[in-house]
């Protein structure tokens, strides 16, 4: 590739080995750089169950609402960005949008967040805003769980599906792990 023990010919030959080693030096540099690469997580419908109760204290009561509504709104996926028709955008999970709960490229917005800081594995700043939202406006903000989720007869029995009675709170030295 970039070291070869055959001689070049002609400027052709030439060319054909410099290019995998201009390749691999500019991976190479970028590599150096640290190019911010953002995690993402793809969560199966029990995982996050089981992450939403043990790791963030969901109240059980209420579970099935937000599982149904992260199904319905990102597929389970922290990365998801969708461009919406009044210029803003939602990211994240709970698909949280840019208009009014978050400020892109800096801190802003009535949740005090980075909005790009809702596409990456890290929920826990996700879950806060999430968790204001619903208080504020009720499940009802999301129009995901308004069209497949507000008949209780569409809710995911997590009960069964993912042995919910069996989940509770992780415990830390100082009490419940919040996030």
């Amino acid at each position: 590739m970039c070291l070869t023990a055959r001689h070049p010919k002609t400027k052709h030959d030439m060319l054909n080995m410099k290019t995998p080693c201009l390749w691999i030096v500019t991976v190479l540099i970028l590599l150096q750089l640290g190019i911010e690469q953002v995690e993402s997580k793809k969560y199966q419908r029990c995982e996050l169950t089981r992450v939403l109760v043990e790791n963030y204290n969901f109240d059980k009561t209420f579970l099935s609402n937000w599982i149904c509504l992260v199904e319905h709104e990102s597929n389970l996926d922290t990365t998801k960005v969708t461009k919406k028709g009044n210029e803003s955008k939602n990211y994240g999970l709970f698909q949280i949008n840019s208009k009014d709960y978050c400020s892109e490229g800096r801190k802003g917005g009535q949740c005090n967040q980075k909005c790009e800081d809702f596409s990456n594995d890290d929920i826990s700043d996700d879950i806060a805003c999430a968790r204001m939202i619903q208080e504020r406006e009720g499940f009802k903000y999301w129009k995901g769980w308004d069209r497949f989720c507000r008949n209780p007869q569409n809710l995911p029995n997590l009960r069964v599906a993912c042995n919910l009675r069996s989940l509770s709170p992780v415990r830390s030295a100082r009490g419940f792990i919040t996030g």
